[in-house]
């Protein structure tokens, strides 16, 4: 696929894909931005995509953006939701703020010297929410290099912040 060629799917793909996400997620931003992503996405993997029906490519592409944004709302919610509730159950957490903030700089820390491609996995599995799936089209790697990545990952976490078990 060249430029012209992407630009003229893009021309005549583009609309339908902003309609799709915006009708499933109801916000003008993060559907413009799941469409750049969706169209970027299919640049940068264009010479190992094997892409016959790009029309259907483009519309399961979509489904599968808003079906991420939604799933990753509705679990920033509830996560909000958890600390909502803990913060009503601990008016005195002074202590405990202490001990989270220093447990997360500690986490942050650890994961930062991971190895490159496996803190870059540990961060789109764990803070962006995609699957093994997604990471692995991604980053164009196997499901199983992913979950290699993410198992060590975890390893060293416990191994690193075990002191911190309650």
């Amino acid at each position: 696929m060249d430029k012209d060629i992407f630009k003229e799917i893009y021309t005549l793909y583009w609309e339908k894909v902003y309609a799709i996400c915006y009708n499933n997620v109801r916000e003008r931003e993060p559907a413009r931005e799941m469409v750049q992503d969706i169209f970027k996405s299919l640049w940068e993997r264009r010479h190992s995509l094997d892409v016959k029906a790009v029309e259907h490519y483009l519309m399961r592409a979509a489904k599968y953006k808003t079906f991420e944004f939604i799933r990753n709302k509705v679990s920033h919610r509830k996560h909000l939701e958890q600390i909502d509730r803990y913060a009503e159950n601990h008016t005195n957490c002074t202590e405990e703020n202490i001990f989270f903030q220093n447990l997360n700089e500690n986490l942050n820390s650890v994961v930062d010297r991971l190895p490159k491609q496996c803190k870059r996995v540990f961060r789109m599995s764990r803070e962006q929410g995609l699957t093994n799936r997604e990471i692995a089209g991604e980053l164009l790697i196997s499901e199983r290099a992913v979950e290699y990545h993410i198992s060590r990952a975890l390893s060293t976490l416990r191994g690193k912040l075990a002191l911190y078990e309650h």
